[in-house]
């Protein structure tokens, strides 16, 4: 049986090698659009969901892993900036509060499917025009929910968090390690 990741994320990468030595990538082309029925608990949930079943139907003799992140405030979902402006708004938007992040992750194998949500808090400096910008200078918001990535540059904007770290990266590696044993993994 082989492992499979079901996301083209660097940071999922990594982090899943930290658990699993050897695993394959197979990104699952999904339409991620956020529709404005669902809750942000119910939105990542079914992206990762999705994502893991996308792949699983070819490989349903592996474990498929899908994971899918979302920001939100005011419980409104931030995905991923569709520009720099975008990416301007949400970071303004975020800039002295606090907003949820939570990142699902699904595994799939034949019949057999876990799933799990893994929140945390996120408590933002008041930020400057210009810290904004001198974030944005970097490009580290590009493809990253909420427009920052805690793990490098993004960083500086974080004041105070709550929960999982790896969470907030993009997969909760120590929820997910508890999870492999059902998968004989």
């Amino acid at each position: 049986m082989a492992v499979i990741l079901a996301s083209q994320s660097p940071r999922r990468r990594e982090l899943l090698s930290r658990i699993i030595p050897n695993f394959d990538v197979v990104p699952a082309d999904i339409n991620e659009e956020v529709k404005g029925y669902f809750t942000p608990m119910d939105y990542v949930l079914t992206m990762a969901a999705q994502k893991a079943a996308h792949i699983a139907k070819q490989y349903p003799n592996d474990l498929v892993i899908g994971s899918d992140t979302i920001v939100t405030i005011d419980n409104e979902i931030l995905g991923k900036p569709t520009s720099r402006e975008d990416a301007f708004r949400m970071l303004r938007q975020l800039s002295g509060r606090t907003h949820k992040v939570y990142t699902s992750v699904v595994l799939m194998k034949n019949d057999q499917e876990s799933s799990a949500t893994v929140p945390a808090t996120v408590e933002f400096y008041d930020l400057t025009d210009e810290e904004i910008n001198r974030y944005l200078d970097t490009k580290e918001y590009t493809d990253k929910a909420g427009a920052y990535g805690i793990q490098e540059q993004g960083a500086l904007l974080v004041k105070n968090i709550q929960g999982d770290y790896y969470s907030i990266m993009g997969l909760p590696i120590a929820t997910l390690y508890r999870m492999l044993p059902a998968f004989d993994v």
